[in-house]
């Protein structure tokens, strides 16, 4: 009762020294709105706590659309709901028309179309969002302590991961992960919720190859089981028949690998490519990160205070924990794209060694649990308007998002080159920059066919070198141009190769504008030279 005196007389004073009238008129109007015991409820602190921290993960998951390869996905949804078929060998490009294509994202790609046909663009941004905030409520479900600290955490590891956020399949790969370690953490006490991680193999390896990221990490909890087991340094979390269960559940996920369209390929599919050493070398994603670039700054801090913590703290990780935990250290320092993946193991694990001696309870189940003191109506009325402001700046936050779309599409892809493309008609086949690839599949395919887009593996390693040397105009540049016979090139127009054909007989500026420019050559013997 003495806290809620004291909180009571405080927000009176402050609502006494509120310089504005309005804003005291919008208090007192708020006080006595929430005068029904319901509505008090309902406006409890740490349930409060809990809708801003939603609203705060939704707000960073609403973002524009500007991933390279959404078109091309986009594309091939549509083609999957209009044939009734997975689409096996590639029909986008004239480089590798007919080939093998491991359409692994197929699931994704119709799902992707589809809310785009009923809803547009601003369909698939509220999707995504709702997609990123549920992996990170999920994390989150799985913190220990003091709730607000936890929250504090999860917003740290969400904004460090937010560079592979986006309209993307790779999502549903973060969102399952973020599942499979919460169905993880919950069976040291109930084996059987291992089974679980069966069903939601099976529909990831539909939506993305990043079904192997889940059982990798079953794989990385049992040999940290097996380590506690057999060598002491803990009591193990887990007992000899959960074990057994967690073996016999990694056999099983294996074993429903092939049910897709693509099969058995699908075993190997993920190891080729995190061994292709041109994605490695070309593509951004793919790159180690640079810590002399601020964006990977959150992501550095994360990393120091893990070991600080470790170094100084009182509590020690399980063994188990510490597995994941280096695994994913490590493939988040040889790649970007998986420094998301170690944000979901690493946020649980930093707020428990914040967490000090306290006792351990979950962030959650104390938001949820019961009150352990009374809220009053000041308090109440100013819980409301904290959750009614960030609700409104929501709303205005993915309404900005959603307005913004045409410009960033402008921004990032040449609208306006393939405006003229579709009206000049120049000749094929047409030499297009990596990035634009999966933009002339949504905008031109079946017209045109492009020379090369985002699906880096269809490609090889061999195709995505010589594209590089011809594009940097390195030993061999010719080559490329003259396998093919190009006749048209749509690329930036700081491209190296961009300059040089400015100087090569025949070849002729038709189009350009703030995002490319259009070359032709009207004489068949052009891409021979």
């Amino acid at each position: 009762m003495a806290a809620s005196h004291t909180v009571n007389f405080v927000l009176g004073e402050a609502i006494k020294k509120l310089p504005l009238k309005k804003g005291q008129q919008i208090l007192h109007l708020a006080m006595n709105r929430v005068s029904s015991y319901r509505v008090i409820k309902l406006l409890d602190t740490r349930r409060v706590c809990l809708l801003v921290l939603t609203l705060g993960l939704f707000v960073l998951g609403a973002r524009g659309i500007t991933d390279p390869d959404f078109w091309w996905h986009l594309r091939n949804g549509q083609l999957i709901v209009q044939t009734h078929r997975v689409v096996r060998t590639d029909p986008y490009s004239f480089t590798r028309l007919g080939y093998r294509w491991i359409n692994h994202e197929w699931l994704s790609d119709v799902l992707i179309f589809t809310v785009y046909r009923l809803s547009g663009f601003i369909g698939l941004i509220l999707t995504f969002a709702a997609i990123s905030t549920a992996t990170f409520l999920l994390v989150y479900g799985r913190c220990w302590g003091c709730p607000y600290l936890a929250a504090l955490v999860t917003v740290w590891g969400a904004e460090t991961s937010i560079l592979s956020w986006g309209v993307r399949p790779q999502m549903f790969t973060l969102l399952f992960a973020a599942v499979l370690l919460l169905i993880l953490d919950r069976s040291d006490r109930r084996p059987a919720v291992l089974w679980w991680t069966v069903p939601l193999t099976v529909l990831w390896v539909n939506l993305h190859a990043g079904y192997a990221l889940g059982i990798f990490f079953l794989l990385l909890a049992l040999v940290g089981d097996l380590i506690e087991a057999n060598f002491a340094f803990q009591p193990p979390s887990r007992s000899s028949a959960g074990r057994w269960t967690l073996m016999l559940v990694i056999a099983a996920c294996l074993a429903v690998v092939p049910l897709n369209p693509n099969g058995f390929r699908l075993y190997s599919y993920p190891i080729e490519t995190l061994r292709s050493k041109a994605m490695q070398t070309y593509i951004s994603e793919w790159f180690s990160p640079d810590f002399h670039a601020a964006k990977y700054l959150l992501f550095l801090s994360m990393v120091l205070a893990m070991l600080v913590l470790l170094s100084i703290g009182s509590r020690r990780p399980r063994i188990r924990e510490l597995v994941l935990l280096c695994a994913t250290l490590l493939e988040a320092l040889r790649s970007v794209r998986h420094i998301a993946v170690f944000v979901l193991v690493a946020v649980p694990i930093l707020c428990k060694l914040m967490g000090g001696r306290r006792p351990e309870h979950r962030s959650i189940d104390q938001l949820l649990g019961p009150r352990v003191r009374q809220l009053t109506r000041a308090g109440a009325a100013f819980n409301m308007i904290v959750l009614i402001a960030f609700a409104t700046f929501t709303f205005v936050r993915v309404r900005l998002v959603a307005l913004e779309q045409p410009q960033l599409v402008a921004q990032h892809f040449p609208a306006a080159s393939l405006q003229f493309i579709r009206t000049a008609h120049p000749p094929e086949p047409v030499l297009n920059h990596y990035n634009w690839g999966g933009y002339f599949i949504w905008e031109l395919y079946p017209d045109y066919r492009v020379f090369i887009d985002g699906r880096a593996d269809l490609y090889g390693d061999s195709f995505m070198r010589d594209f590089a040397a011809s594009y940097y105009l390195t030993e061999g540049w010719r080559k490329l141009l003259k396998t093919w016979g190009i006749r048209t090139i749509v690329l930036p127009s700081d491209a190296p190769l961009v300059s040089a054909m400015n100087l090569e007989p025949g070849w002729t500026r038709i189009h350009a504008d703030t995002q490319a420019v259009v070359l032709t050559c009207i004489q068949a013997q052009c891409g021979n030279h």
